[in-house]
């Protein structure tokens, strides 16, 4: 891969221009700048209608997209060619025109006229071609894919037939209604998702990235497997306000994986760790994914108590990761870190304690029941001051223009996703596919819950093999929501988005995609391959909480207190139980029958009945006595 070649927080391949010539880069500049001052004063002191909202962060996502991804290898790489310029023209012309037409669009609904047919098949090719630029050629293959299915519903398998739609009531629905490229991701994406990675841009210019990691490094450092655990906690404390798993890897596997190589954990594991924790932060309040703001909109529940009811999962996916890689350690009889290189936690928080503040500010604004946007704001103003505690940290205003500009940048792979995501969410609609599908799952699981979600986390999986995270949560979700609520299922909206937001991670973890692993593979120098399946093992909670969502309460949308804490209860001792199992190492490696038993004790401890979960207890307690004795 070249200078100018770089990964995406999707994982594709893509072409940047990192060293723009003067001119080009001054222009890149002051547009990412408008748009991170246009957000960032529209969450503090309230955004302007729909037309702007909207338009103008397609517009200047669209046109900044174009001077900074080139169109193809050939293309130059220090300046925007005809083509690129063409694309940049094109932006403005057709979002401009949404804009501008935007009272005269609502008058002539449902009869616009050839103009307006014109400029929104433009801008659906333009969606189409930021987004392969962006990440690759999966999302528009399958948008296209899609409108061919709508034109041609007729000719289909019966199964699938609809009765079709002439292209220009395709061009129509794609691009003018609300369920299409100004659709639900771009509102999503401008009210919320773009200012948490401006607060992330923030926070990496004012020094908090360090102390996440020192913080750990003190608390966990000197145990068994230290290296890895501190590894857990990072990636903890850093993806809980990062909300992307590929960019918490690169940023906190830089340091971690190298201190997991030097304390003795296999090059392919140390990978597989870091990316199976960064995964974590897609479910970690106070930020999460992408796709936790796409689930308040689309469940109509406060994100706040999204974050809440995603407190105990989280908590739980982290306590797996840290108990396999402590039996990994003790497998693998690793050493410690040494203790020259662990801080002292006392003097550690007592000097940078005031680096929690944005965090605080964020969940303290949460809780009290204001808007995620609202508390992004306030987070990132708390960002700037507390910078200037030390000299070295201070956010100036060259480092704040740097930050704006990073925070722009970072914006744009997902960015360029945003119009063919609704595209996509407008033919589903439109053909009635959403109706469908449930249809067709329902015909193979009948009322059967683990047979559903096993199907969705195939299709998610294939899904996820070409797009982003949230593109595949957003996708999956408008298909496999409507099956899980059902009254044959019964599973309650938010445990049913929940689910399919847990396994719209899998390609992040599950070879052959695992796009996370490959991250960490890069940075330890490992096999992508080995890495891959290592990650699997370490992040395989991934695939049990979905059934824990839809089986048990643990999520305490139904049923009593008490079921509540039996549930969670039931769950973290299970959870221990099943790394045990997943490691196949307890006081030593396990025998074949210690393994079943064990086994099938992490499945009684599921199912949160009092008396299954004693027999667990009971189970788990004769396997380490058994093992105990073997030792003498």
């Amino acid at each position: 891969m070249t200078q100018t070649e770089t990964k995406d927080t999707a994982g594709f391949e893509t072409l940047q221009r990192p060293e723009l010539e003067k001119v080009c880069k001054w222009i890149f500049e002051l547009g990412a700048v408008a748009l991170v001052l246009y957000y960032i004063y529209s969450a503090g002191f309230g955004s302007a209608s729909e037309q702007y909202h909207l338009g103008l962060y397609l517009l200047l996502t669209f046109a900044l997209i174009g001077i900074l991804y080139r169109f193809r290898k050939s293309s130059p790489v220090s300046r925007p060619s005809v083509l690129d310029f063409l694309l940049i023209a094109g932006s403005i012309f057709t979002i401009g025109y949404w804009i501008v037409e935007y009272p005269n669009l609502a008058n002539r609904a449902g009869n616009y006229n050839p103009l307006d047919i014109f400029v929104g098949a433009v801008a659906i090719i333009i969606s189409f071609e930021v987004s392969r630029r962006t990440v690759g050629w999966a999302l528009p293959i399958i948008a296209i894919i899609g409108i061919l299915y709508a034109l041609f519903g007729r000719a289909m398998p019966d199964a699938i037939a609809h009765k079709g739609f002439p292209l220009r009531r395709i061009i129509e629905y794609c691009f003018f209604s609300q369920a299409g490229v100004f659709g639900i991701m771009a509102n999503v994406m401008a009210t919320y998702v773009i200012l948490f990675i401006f607060f992330g841009a923030f926070l990496e210019k004012s020094g908090v990235g360090q102390f996440f990691i020192n913080l750990p490094m003190a608390l966990a450092g000197r145990s068994i497997g230290g290296a890895a655990k501190v590894s857990v906690m990072t990636s903890g404390f850093f993806g809980s306000v990062a909300g992307s798993a590929i960019a918490n890897t690169v940023a906190t596997g830089t340091f971690t994986i190298p201190l997991m190589k030097r304390t003795g954990f296999r090059p392919h594991v140390a990978g597989a760790v870091e990316a199976s924790a960064s995964v974590g932060g897609q479910f970690l309040p106070p930020v999460m994914g992408a796709g936790a703001f796409l689930m308040a909109e689309r469940t109509g529940l406060p994100y706040s108590q999204i974050a809440l009811l995603s407190i105990v999962p989280a908590f739980l996916y982290f306590l797996s990761v840290w108990v396999m890689v402590h039996f990994e350690a003790k497998k693998q009889g690793l050493e410690r870190i040494s203790a020259a290189e662990i801080p002292k936690f006392i003097p550690l928080l007592k000097s940078g304690w005031y680096y929690l503040l944005p965090l605080l500010t964020l969940i303290g604004i949460l809780i009290a029941g204001y808007t995620a946007y609202k508390a992004a704001f306030f987070s990132i103003l708390v960002t700037i001051g507390v910078s200037y505690f030390r000299p070295e940290t201070r956010l100036t205003p060259k480092r704040i223009w740097e930050a704006m500009v990073s925070g722009a940048k970072n914006s744009l792979a997902i960015g360029g996703a945003v119009g063919t995501i609704g595209i996509i969410v407008a033919v589903i609609d439109l053909t009635g596919l959403g109706r469908i599908f449930p249809e067709l799952v329902l015909t193979v699981a009948g009322s059967n819950r683990a047979i559903a979600i096993l199907l969705l986390a195939a299709a998610s999986l294939i899904l996820g093999m070409g797009i982003p995270v949230t593109a595949a949560y957003l996708i999956t979700s408008e298909l496999a929501v409507p099956i899980l609520t059902t009254p044959e299922m019964g599973i309650p909206i938010i445990a049913a988005h929940l689910i399919i937001f847990w396994l719209s991670q899998d390609s992040n973890i599950t070879p052959p995609v695992a796009l996370g692993a490959y991250a960490g593979a890069a940075i330890a120098r490992a096999d992508p391959w080995k890495t891959g399946w290592a990650c699997f093992k370490f992040a395989k909670l991934l695939y049990i909480m979905p059934l824990l969502f839809a089986y048990t309460h643990i999520l305490f949308t139904e049923g009593t207190p008490e079921q509540y804490v039996l549930s969670v209860v039931s769950a973290v001792v299970g959870t221990i139980i099943f790394s045990i199992v997943t490691m196949g190492y307890f006081v030593r490696k396990t025998h074949w029958y210690e393994w079943i038993l064990l086994a099938f004790a992490a499945f009684l401890a599921y199912i949160y009945n009092i008396w299954t979960f004693i027999v667990a207890i009971v189970l788990v307690v004769i396997v380490y006595i058994i093992q105990k004795r073997s030792e003498v």
